[in-house]
């Protein structure tokens, strides 16, 4: 791909050429992950030193009691890891309309019932056991020196902690974790969280046995007994991850692939499937054309999600049905160039995240994902293993339907990593962190990139749009004023966001700029947070 170099927004950002990197939205977990390469490992081992650096960096979005999925280039083919997690055996229906009343319609968004088993740590001894070539403790190494010492809150991370406090400053466990100034914390003040440094070191010792039925869970189901949850070390000790074959759709001579549901990167593929049906590249690239048809794809490839996606054993149609061809031309002939929809879903039948990349000189990629789903998720911490659990029980649904709770059954999730290739060979490992925003930012940075030839870095730093619901997007402040008025004149109802963070996402990519021994890669870091590219 013969990139365009000048980038045409503001940035504080250059991409990075390195044949062995790691692209986090933190520093020292970029460096983590190059201590491990510079010890002889590979980029599975990176990768998974940095998730655990970023539990400790980044706990506004993440922690030791998350959910992940990975794609992987192992130099051969593609692997998929779905480390998502299940509900407790206790949970049905019926158990949460007796605790919140008949009307209820979803689990709590906070507490302990909201909580499903983490899958993140699992996945992390599932990659190494498979991939890793150091020793599963060593990858810890790094996380649990910067939980014991401590490091300075940078400016993104410490705006999102001061946020989220008024609201789960009362959770069980959450002041003592994460707020040990008594208050919100300010830029620069000094984090330690030597409860995690303790839990890193018994799921370092054990390979991670002592959260999935050992010390941790115990101490988990304790905790979650205390505070009115049902949770067991049982349903810990029951968890596995699940490796799965990626999904993929095809678009401009490249191949886009994503994880299976129960997770919604299928979004991402529909959206593209339609947009094969028109000369993107021929309207401009910040005008109000090419935005509002992204936009129309984006809304028409939700309502398919919305309606369908769930665990794969509980879904209606199949993924190869919503990418039918056909189906998707169908759909695309829907989307009017002047006008503003609100589609509803079609008949397939008939026709708080973190996102990192490694990649290494063997030609090893990774494209890895983890979440407490909600900036710091239950709001729920234990306290003497530093864990800060999930809330994706949130998730689910109490009423009939694909996603309905059930136990042991895994809810409907936004978390998505993303991997391109060209011909059978891979090209780039990518994803965009943020809610409903990853498949919306996979989508408009991967047109960005093939269909305008900007670079990595240029299609992250440019300005993006998110659809929410209805007719409502979002768009950031930077985007040009003759395309915001102009998407509103056809009935778009806009609201310009100045906060990026908060509802644009952050990416980061490593596009193979050849042979990685030669020519190796090129990364970027989105300048929404406070990442970093690291390579050597």
């Amino acid at each position: 791909m013969n990139f365009n170099y000048q980038n045409p927004y503001p940035t504080t950002r250059l991409p990075v050429f390195a044949r062995n990197i790691v692209s986090t939205s933190h520093p020292l977990a970029a460096q983590a992950g190059l201590r491990m390469m510079w010890k002889g490992g590979n980029a599975v081992d990176a990768a998974i030193a940095a998730a655990a650096a970023m539990t400790i960096c980044e706990p506004v979005s993440n922690g030791l009691g998350s959910d992940a999925f990975a794609i992987l280039w192992d130099g051969k083919e593609l692997h998929g890891l779905n480390a998502s997690g299940r509900a407790p055996a206790a949970w049905t229906p019926e158990h949460f309309r007796r605790k919140y009343g008949a009307d209820a319609k979803t689990p709590p968004k906070r507490g302990f019932d909201s909580v499903t088993v983490p899958g993140a740590v699992a996945g992390w001894v599932a990659l190494s056991e498979r991939f890793g070539k150091l020793p599963f403790a060593d990858l810890m190494e790094p996380a649990i020196e910067i939980a014991e010492r401590g490091y300075l809150l940078p400016v993104v991370v410490q705006q999102k902690w001061a946020a989220a406090t008024p609201e789960l400053q009362h959770m069980p466990g959450f002041a003592e974790a994460f707020l040990p100034w008594g208050r919100a914390p300010q830029v620069r003040d000094l984090f330690q969280f030597k409860s995690a440094a303790r839990g890193l070191r018994a799921i370092a010792k054990t390979k991670g046995s002592a959260f999935y039925g050992g010390e941790i869970a115990q101490a988990i189901e304790q905790f979650a007994a205390m505070n009115g949850g049902s949770i067991t070390a049982k349903d810990f000790a029951h968890y596995k991850p699940e490796w799965v074959q990626p999904i993929s759709r095809d678009y401009r001579g490249h191949t886009l692939h994503e994880i299976p549901p129960n997770g919604q990167g299928i979004a991402a593929l529909i959206a593209l499937g339609i947009l094969e049906k028109f000369d993107v590249a021929g309207l401009p690239v910040d005008g109000p054309d090419s935005q509002h048809l992204q936009i129309e794809a984006m809304k028409l490839a939700f309502a398919d999600v919305y309606k369908y996606v769930a665990e794969p054993s509980s879904m209606e149609v199949t993924p190869a049905q919503m990418l039918d061809d056909a189906y998707l031309a169908s759909r695309a002939t829907l989307i009017d160039m002047k006008k503003a929809q609100d589609f509803g879903a079609g008949n397939p039948v008939k026709g708080g995240t973190i996102y990192l990349t490694t990649a290494d000189e063997s030609g090893m990629m990774v494209s890895f994902i983890q979440s407490n789903y909600m900036g710091f998720g239950s709001g729920c911490v234990e306290p003497h293993f530093g864990i800060s659990l999930q809330n994706r029980g949130h998730g689910f649904s109490l009423n009939p339907g694909p996603n309905q709770i059930a136990p042991n059954k895994r809810p409907f999730h936004t978390i998505i990593p993303a991997f391109l290739t060209k011909d059978g060979q891979p090209v780039m490992s990518y994803g965009v962190m943020g809610a409903n925003m990853q498949p919306q930012g996979h989508m408009q940075t991967l047109v960005r990139m093939l269909d305008y030839k900007q670079n990595p870095q240029s299609a992250c730093d440019a300005p993006r749009w998110r659809y929410n619901a209805g007719l409502e997007i979002n768009v950031e402040q930077q985007m040009n004023k003759a395309t915001v008025q102009a998407l509103s004149e056809r009935g778009h109802k806009v609201e310009v966001i100045n906060d990026n963070y908060q509802d644009f996402g952050a990416g980061q990519f490593i596009w193979r700029a050849g042979d990685p021994m030669r020519e190796g890669y090129i990364a970027a870091s989105d300048s929404r947070r406070d990442g970093q590219v690291a390579g050597f």
